[in-house]
């Protein structure tokens, strides 16, 4: 069982915004002690800083800036949080996951990254939507043929709740790319796009055997949107987890 379970930061992005120490505060009073952050660029010193007074680690984080600053800059933010796990989360047309050669193209582009991110001790990850899921190679998700066309030291992040909605049946997927998936992304809702997620433990998700498929895999909370109060659905998850894999 992995520990410590973490969160991913978009989940409060507008709450980070407004108030980013208070709500970090906030998430480790609820009993957060690790983190995914979504934009290591943004104030890093200052950010490993104040998670530091917080007793909160880094388990890894977006690194969608790659796409938009110098790699040298992004990978010294990487190093600054505190992690040497940068994850892909988008900036790949989707088009490109619906033929074989998108597939290599994204898998060439991936391992360009990688190769930079190694001089500087760090991995790099990819983490998917419901667009790698839904297309199909004779049975096999795009996600499954872009896996084997990654260099050995890509990881993946697997988001359990937009596999499941891109048509994947998600433990059988996790056993299938097994120890590629380092993290996953846990999220519960009703299963379809376009509507909000809820507290982890409260949608349709099977949570406990997309868990059990993956049992080393970092556990990180996310909601990309929520209709009730956000502190009470991450609060709610973390209890629901916690309880769950008796962390």
């Amino acid at each position: 069982m992995a520990t410590p379970l973490s969160i991913q930061l978009y989940t409060l992005r507008d709450e980070l915004a407004a108030d980013r120490d208070g709500t970090l505060t906030r998430l480790a009073e609820i009993g957060y002690r690790s983190v995914e952050t979504y934009d290591p660029t943004a104030d890093p010193a200052g950010f490993r800083k104040l998670a530091d007074d917080l007793g909160i680690s880094v388990t890894s984080t977006h690194a969608y800036a790659l796409f938009s600053k110098e790699a040298g800059e992004v990978f010294d933010a990487v190093a600054a949080v505190g992690t040497d796990l940068a994850i892909i989360p988008g900036g790949i047309e989707h088009e490109e996951f619906t033929t074989l050669d998108g597939l290599r193209r994204t898998a060439d582009l991936l391992n360009g990254f990688a190769e930079q991110a190694a001089s500087r001790g760090i991995r790099i990850g990819y983490h998917n939507h419901w667009w790698e899921l839904e297309p199909r190679f004779e049975d096999r998700t795009a996600l499954e043929v872009l896996t084997d066309l990654l260099a050995p030291e890509v990881f993946l992040e697997v988001d359990t709740y937009w596999a499941q909605v891109g048509g994947a049946h998600v433990p059988d997927l996790l056993r299938t790319l097994g120890d590629r998936v380092l993290a996953l992304h846990v999220k519960d809702g009703p299963g379809v796009k376009g509507e909000a997620h809820t507290a982890v433990g409260q949608g349709v998700i099977d949570v406990p055997s997309i868990l059990a498929a993956a049992p080393d895999a970092v556990r990180i909370v996310e909601l990309d949107s929520c209709d009730t109060d956000i502190f009470e659905a991450v609060a709610a998850s973390r209890a629901y987890l916690t309880e769950l894999e008796g962390r």
